[in-house]
């Protein structure tokens, strides 16, 4: 791997707007815990380790672009958040955030229940053993083969989004002589404090039925009029990338009136809240998320208040983290290609991945963190923009970070908190081949999702 020096480019920080960028480290060595994975280390040489295994010898083994995600810290993130919540509530794996068979084999084996949003998770988490009751079913648009699929299988819940899926789902339940559990999803006009397309609670938006105009009610007298179908409870889910326990307070406050409002049109005690998931998790040194532990008691105490003002028997909860469980446990690997220093703007460094790994920075304008990990450097910062390879402007990993004055072509650098929504949200942009997830655990690497290849592509395309 070439050690050459590269000539310095700007490192004039004022040409950013105030508050766009943070300032370099002390030490662009040091790691900061909150944005990696709880075995990640330098060696004796400095290179960056992750499970005992140095970054150079998984390149060498695996390739970049790659995902490399610490099996030992996601599993202890499993158990935190079980251990948070007890017996008595239910955590579910949001696994839209990154799922695959491992992944499903690990949170059965950690005592985490799974919640789907597509026929292809369904089918993924049924093919690797996670019982059909500790699976519940989300999606705003579930079709019919879906639902039967579902159904079929036994899934612990439906949540049900529309109204005309409520008739769906009660239809085929009955054609199969079953009594559905399900949940209706509620939108309370709460915007959490996120960006646009993640903000889910507010009115004009596609997920759930309406609380404000009635409609919710009108959802839940239809549902308990369906033989089909055996309502367990409401859910709200308010956004993603959430710090702020405010909004959820609101939304209890909002889904356990209507609970109440239940009791007393149906003499009915719904048994269920799902208070959904979004909590954030440290993708810079800025972001500052909550513990497990905490977040189960702000939310416990949250409900159990309002059921006591509501005279209301406190529903079992049940929450639905992904991210704050996948997003800290896997970094990205990449290779540096082209450095390109703008005098008095930035340097960017383009790496062999990019947007078709990583689209969050051009769909959410999302911040991320970037390290030197290949080996160490004494040299000052520069600032720099991570880019990728593809044909597009937009085409940005990380915005505006500082990276040691001396990176070369060669030189490895990694992204941490890419667990989430990186390889579950990746395409073949350029014809790119999607990166293999690689599971890494006491001195052991192992593919849990390969590499593409070109044959892959080839073999889709019929024409």
């Amino acid at each position: 791997m070439s050690r050459s020096a590269h000539p310095a480019g700007p490192r004039h920080a004022d040409v950013l707007p105030e508050g766009h960028y943070s300032a370099p480290a002390a030490d662009l060595n040091a790691l900061d815990e909150k944005v990696w994975s709880r075995t990640v280390t330098r060696d004796a040489d400095g290179a960056l380790t992750v499970g005992g295994i140095a970054v150079a010898r998984l390149a060498e083994e695996f390739g970049t672009p790659a995902y490399f995600l610490d099996e030992s810290d996601f599993r202890a993130r499993c158990r935190a958040w079980a251990d948070a919540f007890g017996p008595d509530a239910d955590v579910f794996y949001a696994g839209k955030a990154f799922l695959s068979r491992a992944i499903v084999r690990w949170l059965k084996e950690e005592g985490l229940n799974l919640d789907v949003c597509s026929g292809g998770e369904l089918t993924t988490a049924l093919d690797a053993g996670m019982p059909a009751e500790r699976i519940a079913f989300h999606g705003n648009n579930k079709t019919v083969a879906e639902i039967e699929r579902a159904v079929e299988a036994g899934v612990g819940r439906i949540v049900l989004d529309s109204f005309q899926e409520i008739v769906r789902v009660a239809h085929i339940a009955q054609r199969h002589g079953v009594r559905q559990r399900v949940q209706i999803r509620v939108t309370v006009g709460v915007e959490a404090h996120t960006h646009e397309f993640i903000a889910t609670a507010h009115e004009d938006q596609k997920f759930g039925i309406a609380l404000a105009d009635g409609q919710a009610a009108e959802a839940v007298r239809r549902a308990l009029a369906l033989d089909g179908l055996e309502l367990i409870g409401v859910h709200s889910h308010i956004g993603s990338q959430i710090f702020d326990m405010a909004g959820f307070e609101v939304s209890a406050r909002r889904v356990v009136q209507l609970l109440a409002e239940i009791r007393d049109e149906h003499g009915v005690e719904l048994p269920e809240i799902d208070l959904g998931g979004g909590l954030g998790i440290a993708y810079t040194s800025d972001d500052d998320p909550r513990e497990p532990h905490e977040i189960a008691k702000a939310l416990s105490d949250i409900v159990t208040r309002e059921c006591e003002a509501a005279k209301l028997r406190t529903p079992r909860i049940s929450v639905e983290p992904g991210r704050a469980i996948v997003g800290p446990t896997a970094f990205t690997l990449y290779e540096v290609g082209t450095i390109k220093p703008l005098e008095g703007l930035r340097t960017y460094v383009s790496v062999d991945g990019g947007m078709s790994d990583n689209i969050r920075t051009a769909l959410y304008d999302a911040e991320y963190s970037v390290a030197l990990v290949s080996r160490t450097s004494d040299a000052e910062p520069m600032l720099v923009r991570v880019v990728g390879k593809h044909c597009e402007s937009g085409d940005i990993v990380v915005k505006d970070a500082f990276l040691p004055a001396d990176l070369a072509p060669g030189d490895l650098i990694a992204v941490p908190a890419t667990g989430a929504y990186c390889r579950s949200m990746a395409s073949n942009y350029n014809h790119a081949l999607r990166p293999p997830v690689v599971a890494v655990r006491d001195g052991e690497a192992r593919v849990i999702v390969r590499r593409e290849t070109e044959e892959d592509l080839l073999r889709l395309d019929v024409g």
